[in-house]
């Protein structure tokens, strides 16, 4: 088929429309980062060409020398961006250009706030950079070629950004990328070389290729134009052009020779964000393994933090060349926020995700990176309370997922863990489990905790009335994580962590013998009393009994030690998972009214309805949901009316 006849006009998707209006709005006030998410692009498929390169050759067709080219035009008012990378074909320009091929681009655009500062922040997150062109543009052409393919399989792209997209073949010669930004009215300070050239040093002086622009050739005298006429005459028609950049890895320097700055300019391109990270660390080791890592920690979540299927954030490199992204054999899942790269000087170049699987140097390198990063958050912790608490609110609920993960750095994770506790009487996650400890009582052998779905059901439970009571500290747990972590976290500095909502309650030596006396005397009074409830309650419950947990509450249910926690039922009944049936206790606090009224109704009927308001309350002061709310409400409505 001809070219011609490969031209079409499309139409963008939905969200392109929308994000381009709101990326104009939000990037407005910074603009000059087109350039920077451009020259990121560009570096990318250079990445990608040098890594496929090594398979097959034939790709960098004689001419392995990658760098990317800045050039403009005053009088056609233009900016390039060019490179020699890996291109694009027709259906991955449509892909890449024309959609947004990602998951969570619907929850991304709902998130945006017309903020213009936080959008910008999460338009850098998302990784569509190539439409920031817009800001500075009213048009744009594309035209690539892919490596490997043939000249007549280059493709143009163009748009004004507004209502769709020109797709067409042509002749490309070269393998690679071009983009030309046709700049808006009043945006000439682009066209300027000192205004590029400045941009370039700012933003991505980090960037490992060579960038080229055009050298700016001095004025020369009359004598020496007349001398030399022709010469020049065959330079101008040939420009020279020079790096503006370093051009040098920036992990590969010495650490004293980079400056905060450019490590917070190469975090943006590595992680592309717009925000500056929380904190980096940059490690060159040596030895029996030699390899370096710079990775950094963001100071916010990115949008899709929690799609289980979202790329993690380190780049696996080799003797300088790009190997990988996206390789989560460098960092567990629950350190899936961590950015940066890692280069190892030992691996071979052709390595493969299956030989990644299997690699001893690179669990090594995995160990030893792990423990630097759980070091430096234990340092950050111990050190700035402040800085940590931002890190704790973006990133605490994956952090909580390591105790399962991560058997043998559990420990030190549990270390880093912050709760809401009854200590401080708010919802903020400030209580360290060391924090815990500190102020355990002498006869306290066990750390106490509640799960539940909200911070509210945990404050409020009944099973904290005792405790209360004696002021021991319990740590209230209210993600739906946490009942997931605690099932692998049972210990800590040598103490267990114990459900206050299971098993029979022994608070040892924290107890006085007129309790437990007081306790027994009770469960002999209503001995009787407990078996009538049992049999109106049948299978819904394994027992009913008298309770040392409650204070204030007329009843409450709890497990079995080993059982599954009602929290933890209801969480995995909504995921969709077959969960066993777990008959829970009722407990009956033989001193409340309630119940004292109970323990008095001679009419079976009322009887029933008095225990089944027991039952139905104490399901509901956890957060259970009733078989027949119905039902309940006509008891109360009766138990009230005849009061």
């Amino acid at each position: 088929m001809s070219v011609e006849a490969q031209k079409e006009t499309l139409g963008f998707q939905a969200e392109v429309n929308q994000l381009l209006k709101l990326m104009i709005n939000s990037l407005y006030s910074n603009k000059e980062i087109f350039l920077r998410e451009l020259i990121s692009n560009a570096s990318d498929a250079c990445d990608k060409l040098r890594f496929e390169g090594l398979a097959d050759e034939a790709l960098l067709e004689d001419d392995s020398e990658l760098n990317i080219h800045i050039t403009y035009d005053k009088e056609q008012r233009t900016v390039t961006v060019s490179d020699n990378g890996i291109g694009m074909s027709r259906s991955e320009v449509m892909d890449n250009i024309g959609t947004i091929a990602k998951s969570g681009t619907r929850q991304f655009i709902d998130s945006l706030t017309g903020d213009q500062a936080k959008d910008s922040q999460l338009i850098g997150q998302f990784g569509v950079g190539f439409y920031s062109a817009f800001v500075v543009a009213d048009r744009v052409t594309l035209t690539s070629r892919r490596a490997g393919l043939g000249a007549e399989h280059g493709v143009r792209w163009e748009s004004t950004g507004e209502e769709g997209y020109v797709l067409e073949n042509v002749e490309k010669a070269s393998r690679g990328t071009e983009v030309v930004l046709h700049l808006r009215e009043g945006e000439d300070e682009f066209l300027e070389p000192y205004t590029l050239r400045s941009v370039i040093r700012k933003y991505s002086d980090h960037i490992s290729l060579p960038i080229l622009m055009p050298v700016e050739e001095a004025p020369t005298s009359g004598a020496d134009e007349s001398e030399g006429d022709d010469a020049e005459k065959i330079v101008a028609t040939q420009p020279q052009f020079e790096a503006v950049n370093s051009a040098s890895a920036l992990w590969a320097r010495s650490k004293n020779d980079i400056s905060d700055d450019e490590y917070n300019e190469f975090y943006k391109h590595v992680a592309h964000d717009f925000e500056e990270p929380l904190l980096h660390m940059h490690n060159q080791v040596e030895g029996t393994q030699s390899y370096t890592s710079l990775l950094f920690i963001p100071k916010r979540a990115p949008y899709d933090m929690w799609d289980r299927d979202s790329s993690h954030g380190v780049k696996l490199y080799v003797k300088r060349v790009f190997i990988m992204e996206d390789a989560s054999q460098l960092m567990p899942s629950y350190l899936r926020f961590v950015r940066g790269v890692i280069d190892s000087d030992d691996l071979p170049l052709n390595v493969s995700r299956e030989i990644l699987q299997h690699n001893k140097q690179l669990s090594s390198i995995r160990s030893a990176s792990v423990k630097r990063v759980l070091s430096r958050l234990e340092k950050l912790a111990k050190n700035d309370k402040e800085q940590y608490a931002i890190f704790w609110k973006e990133f605490g609920r994956a952090l909580k997922e390591g105790p399962a993960e991560d058997t043998a750095n559990r420990e030190t994770i549990a270390g880093l863990l912050r709760f809401a506790s009854t200590h401080n009487d708010s919802d903020v996650e400030d209580v360290s489990l060391a924090d815990y400890v500190s102020r355990m009582k002498d006869e306290q052998k066990g750390i106490y905790y509640i799960t539940a779905d909200s911070y509210a059901a945990a404050k409020n439970s009944p099973h904290l009335e005792v405790f209360r009571d004696k002021g021991l500290e319990v740590l209230l747990l209210s993600d739906r994580v946490d009942e997931w972590m605690i099932s692998y976290l049972t210990e800590f500095d040598g103490k267990s962590l114990q459900s206050v909502a299971k098993g029979a309650l022994d608070l040892g030596d924290l107890e006085d013998s007129d309790e437990k006396e007081k306790l027994q005397k009770s469960s002999d009074e209503f001995k009787d009393h407990l078996t009538r409830m049992k049999d109106v309650l049948g299978d819904s419950v394994k027992e009913v009994r008298v309770s040392h947990r409650l204070k204030g509450s007329p009843s409450c249910l709890v497990v079995e030690e080993h059982d599954m926690a009602a929290n933890l039922q209801k969480l995995l009944k909504q995921a969709g998972h077959e969960v066993p049936n777990v008959v829970p206790i009722l407990e009956i606090n033989p001193d409340h009214a309630l119940v004292a009224r109970s323990k008095e109704e001679t009419d079976d009927e009322r009887f029933a309805d008095w225990t089944r308001i027991l039952f139905d309350q104490a399901m509901l002061s956890e957060g259970g949901q009733l078989d027949d709310p119905s039902a309940f409400v006509r008891r109360m409505n009766a138990m009230l009316l005849s009061a």
